[in-house]
């Protein structure tokens, strides 16, 4: 009991961390969003070496580095992992910059969706009646919306998609989520110093060149990227996948909440009625979870 409430708290607070690291990103704002990617990337490999060797995880990441470097799949996979966590990063910190909180929140409230329809395409696993219809009541809400401004959200898909496709291309490297990080900022790592050297010799970098106050934002990105994954590597191993589930909401929850209350970020009639759709897509396929979990502990009961 005591450990499922420490998970819990470690897998809530990774995703209150996440909710409000748009004020982060806001304090950046004068940056350009390439720029604070290539940071990011540069900086949380630094930071994770660092967390590798202080938990003396390091020999665990240098072993898996010479096995996984024999095997193509992996090496493909990593290399897809990367690609697509720095693509979300970058949607992400130019949608928070450019006043498009809102949208960004709606990415990831609809994620766990698209997650299943990448399921469902990909890995061929089979639709359940709740999932159905929570993909009916989300795609009404995103036709409101795109019908009322005339625009396809595709930052939110894009988040959502990227984020989605990630999560796939994980289960393909399988490994410690702190070793996972390091290796997937270590693979990009030398694209964001070609880019920040290119920056440098272009007398465009921000870097050390605007303020000790950016140059601590931009260097602290590292461990503002790092730690709430690291909550939650802690936390979520010790509940159940549907509590995990559930938690997830938090962090949208809190950017919506951001955008709209505190950097006045426009929500109309028509983003309420597109949302409550959402979350009502949301909450049929938050119940269909609990209940499959409680039939799973039920039938666990009566066999043993």
């Amino acid at each position: 009991m005591k450990s499922s409430q420490t998970g819990i708290a470690y897998t809530a607070l990774s995703y209150l961390l996440w909710g409000i690291l748009p004020i982060y990103w806001k304090f950046l704002g004068d940056v350009p969003a390439d720029e604070i990617l290539a940071n990011r990337i540069f900086w949380s490999f630094w930071f994770m070496l660092l967390f590798l060797l202080v938990t003396r995880r390091f020999r665990g990441f240098t072993s898996y580095l010479k096995t996984s470097l024999t095997k193509k799949k992996q090496v493909l996979a990593l290399l897809v992992a990367s690609l697509l966590i720095s693509a979300n990063w970058f949607i992400y910190i130019w949608a928070v910059n450019t006043d498009q909180m809102v949208e960004a929140s709606l990415g990831y409230y609809i994620n766990p969706l698209v997650s299943i329809l990448l399921g469902v395409f990909i890995l061929k696993e089979k639709l359940t009646r709740a999932q159905i219809l929570s993909f009916g009541l989300a795609a009404a809400g995103v036709l409101v919306l795109t019908l009322s401004y005339g625009d396809f959200p595709w930052i939110a898909f894009g988040l959502a998609f990227s984020f989605g496709l990630y999560g796939l291309a994980k289960k393909l490297i399988q490994v410690e989520s702190s070793i996972g990080l390091t290796l997937e900022t270590m693979t990009i790592a030398p694209v964001s110093i070609v880019y920040l050297l290119f920056l440098y010799q272009d007398d465009s970098l921000a870097l050390f060149h605007t303020g000790t106050g950016t140059d601590l934002l931009l260097i602290g990105a590292g461990a503002a990227t790092a730690i709430p994954l690291l909550f939650f590597s802690r936390g979520a191993q010790q509940i159940p996948l549907y509590m995990v589930g559930f938690l997830q909401y938090i962090a949208p929850t809190i950017t919506l909440i951001l955008g709209v209350w505190m950097y006045h970020e426009p929500f109309s009639t028509v983003h309420a009625i597109a949302f409550c759709f959402i979350w009502l897509a949301l909450a049929v396929l938050t119940a269909s979870r609990l209940q499959l979990a409680r039939k799973r502990r039920k039938d666990a009961r009566l066999s043993a």
